[in-house]
Order: C-alpha cells, then sequence, then structure tokens
C-alpha cells in the first residue's frame, strides 16, 4: 500500500522524544509499503521553506511550522492550525492508499480527512491521548464554546475513520463512549525497543564515571517532558525528604518544557538543587539506553488527574525494556501493569514520606532490585515487543483498506453482497 502517515511530532532515533511514529513506519517499510510521513520540523535550526528526507526508507516531508513545550497555549493552537493548511496541502498532493493519521493534536484529523475524500481512500486514525478530557481537565480549554468544539471535532474524527487505533484500554473505553464501534477499535499500546535497550547495556558504569557527584550511589531518573502536566516537580518533594532520611540517593531529571525553570527555582528553595537532585538536557533516544543502565529506579510521572491513568507514555515502556525498575506516581493501567508484574513501585495516593520509605526500603533491597528489573524486561519482552506490536499495525491497515475496498466492489456490483469482514477476523494480504 501506498501509506500516507501524518503526525505533527515525528522524531527520529537522533533527536529527543518518542519515536513511535519512526518505528512503525520503518517497519510498514520494510513490510513492502511506501509511507510517506508528513509532520513538522521544530528544531534549533529553523527552516523556512518544507524539505524533504528519506529516513530508513520513509519519506519524511517536513514543514517548518514551530512547536515547543515552552508556548503558550494560544500559540500551541496557532502551531496547530498551521500544521492542518500546510499538512493537507501535502497530503492531497501524494498518491495514496491510505492516510493514517495519529494525535496529539486532534486537529491533526483536519488534514487526513480531507486527503482521504480527496483521495478516496480510508483514513485510520490513532489515538494517544484522550482528548478533548486532557486539555480540559487541566485547565488548557476553559471556554465552552472551545470545549464544545473540540468535543465536535472528536466525534467528527472518529465518524471520519475506517479504524481507530487506541493506545491503550481507557483510550478504547474513551472512544468507544463517544458511539464509535467498538469492534473497529484495536488497543495497540506504545511499545518497547528491546533490542536498541539490550541487557548488556545495563552496567552504565561510562555514565556514573563522568558525573562526579554520581559514583556508585543509588540513581534514581526521570526522562522526559517538563510540561504542567507531567508534574516532574513531584521529585523535588521526594529529594527534599530524602535529603533527610538517605542523603546518598541521587536524583535525575533528564529533559526540558516549560515547568524547568520553575522545578529548579523550588529545588534552590528546598536546599536540594545539585546537592541530590540534577538536571540535564534533553537526550536522543539513541542515548537514552545509557541513561537508563545508569538508574537503580525509572519514573513515569504524572499529575494526579484522572483522565491521565488512559496514558501510554513512551518512558515507561523505555523503563521496561531497560529492565530498570518502575517507579509510578499515578494509578490505571500502568499501575496495574506494574503491580501485576512486579516489576516496580507505585506510590499513587501515599505521602511524600511513605513514598519515600518504600523508595528507599526498595533501593536498600538488593534481591527486590534484580528480581524487578527482571520482571521488567520480561514484560517488555512478553507483552509490548515493537515488531509484535507493528504487526498488529500493519493487520489493522489492511483490513481498513480491504474493507473500503469491499463497500466500494458493492457499489460498483449491486448485485452482490458482500460484508465487510470484522477487524477480528479478516487477515492480512500482500500490498
Amino acid at each position: 500500500m501506498r501509506i500516507t502517515y501524518i503526525h505533527q511530532y515525528f522524531n527520529t532515533p537522533d533527536m529527543s522524544g518518542g519515536t513511535r511514529s519512526y518505528e512503525m513506519a520503518r517497519r510498514l517499510v520494510d513490510k513492502g509499503h511506501q509511507v510517506n510521513m508528513i509532520t513538522s520540523w521544530r528544531h534549533n535550526d529553523v527552516k523556512t521553506s518544507p524539505f524533504e528526507t528519506v529516513e530508513d526508507g520513509i519519506t519524511v516531508h517536513w514543514a517548518p511550522v514551530p512547536y515547543s513545550n515552552y508556548m503558550s497555549y494560544r500559540q500551541r493552537i496557532n502551531s496547530f492550525l498551521q500544521f492542518v493548511v500546510s499538512a493537507g496541502r501535502k497530503a492531497a498532493s501524494l498518491p495514496s492508499d491510505l492516510i493514517l493519521a495519529t494525535s496529539t493534536p486532534l486537529t491533526i484529523a483536519l488534514p487526513a480527512v480531507y486527503a482521504a475524500r480527496r483521495h478516496s481512500v480510508p483514513m485510520v486514525f490513532e489515538v494517544r491521548d484522550l482528548w478533548p478530557e486532557l486539555p480540559i481537565a487541566i485547565g488548557a480549554l476553559k471556554n465552552p464554546v472551545w470545549q464544545h468544539s473540540a468535543r465536535w471535532l472528536e466525534r467528527w474524527a472518529y465518524r471520519n475513520s475506517e479504524a481507530v487505533i487506541a493506545l491503550s484500554p481507557g483510550m478504547r473505553d474513551g472512544v468507544c463512549r463517544t458511539g464509535y464501534p467498538s469492534d473497529r477499535v484495536a488497543v495497540i499500546p506504545n511499545s518497547s525497543d528491546n533490542d536498541l535497550f539490550h541487557a548488556a547495556t545495563r552496567s552504565g558504569a561510562a555514565f556514573r564515571r563522568a558525573r562526579a557527584w554520581l559514583g556508585e550511589r543509588p540513581l534514581i531518573v526521570y526522562a522526559g517532558s517538563f510540561g504542567r502536566i507531567n508534574g516532574a516537580g513531584y521529585l523535588v518533594d521526594i529529594a527534599a525528604r530524602l535529603l533527610k532520611t538517605a542523603p546518598d540517593i541521587r536524583i535525575l531529571l533528564v529533559g526540558d518544557g516549560q515547568e524547568r525553570t520553575k522545578i529548579i527555582e523550588k529545588a534552590k528553595a528546598l536546599g536540594v538543587y545539585e546537592t541530590n537532585l540534577f538536571l540535564e538536557d534533553p537526550v536522543t533516544k539513541r542515548e537514552m539506553p545509557d541513561v537508563l543502565a545508569a538508574a537503580d529506579l525509572a519514573c513515569s510521572l504524572f499529575v494526579d488527574l484522572p483522565e491521565m491513568q488512559a496514558n501510554s507514555a513512551n518512558k515507561f515502556f523505555d523503563a521496561l525494556a531497560s529492565g530498570t525498575p518502575v517507579l509510578l506516581n499515578y494509578g490505571g493501567w500502568h499501575a496495574e501493569l506494574v503491580t501485576r508484574e512486579q516489576a516496580g513501585l507505585v506510590v499513587w495516593g501515599k505521602s511524600t514520606e511513605e513514598a519515600v520509605a518504600q523508595i528507599v526500603s526498595s533501593l536498600r533491597d538488593q534481591v527486590w532490585m534484580r528480581e524487578a528489573g527482571e520482571n521488567a524486561r520480561a514484560t517488555a519482552e512478553r507483552l509490548f515487543d515493537r515488531d509484535v506490536l507493528a504487526n498488529q499495525l500493519e493487520h489493522v491497515l489492511v483490513m481498513a483498506y480491504e474493507r473500503q475496498g469491499n463497500r466500494v466492489a458493492t457499489i460498483k456490483a449491486p448485485s452482490e453482497t458482500s460484508a465487510p469482514a470484522p477487524m477480528s477476523t479478516a487477515g492480512p494480504r500482500q500490498a
């Protein structure tokens, strides 16, 4: 198939941030599909006009549309709308058999539906976050008119989708609550790059030697965005308590975002900045194994909102793949998984004092640390291997393509009755 894949925040492994779209797209290319990726260039070397690159067989069409976690909500909306126009034009110009659009933002559906209609091909929509529930919950969409418009856009995106991919069971439930047929929703979670995070990298010795403040001390790592919804400032309070009870334990935050300055200011005020809590700039996906190889606990953090419990954050799956016990401060399916698989700590609902006591006890227990790390890696291999989930994605795309083909054939030959096969039974065919 000729697949036009639209993702505003596409990254290669040489960039910081999640690489799900890259990993899925290159596997689709390996299976014989042609993939055109439409995305935005958001990096420091500013571009003034669109350009193309080829990344492991993926033809990537970059549009110079700035975006940053430092932007205000109004600036972000402007960025979304700029990308809608640019992506719509490009997608409509590319020969396609299927359009695959991945959120966020929800506005990604606009160019996707436009291109699908222009080419008379199916659109498959991937839901990475429950929009608009999340921006409403955190106060990003306060205006009732904007909220109504966002909910309308959500339902419209689903109605125009031949199939929907949800990144968690909670997201699937959110999609189905809008009335979308459950048999056309596939749950394909974010996945673990098990080859990249091979167990052989677990020593982390070089990373530790390069940091005099670390050495052989226990290390807790958070690697991700410092956005409002991520709640990375939680670790400042943990560090303050650790300084009194276990001053040898170190915390490292790797990333960037609009909360970075607030985190540093709070850390300085509590006396933990560059004492037992340290910050470093974002690293590329290729460098992430070195960071997690040095970690004793890897954090996945979010502010405590019910809407966040359906998340499918990259950092969680990276931690599993690296064989590092996971530290979670939220509930939901991740917490249930970590508890069931005994792959880390869940401190959701606990006070700072209670959380720190559990963290210190776990870090001092070498048997628990070894077993939790082994369980984390085993969970990544058994449930979230990228190759397996990429096969599932291809299956959904081929089924959507074939279902629409069946409908077109029925329209052309009304004497023939051919009902579309359900998602659970239709098999893939060679593209």
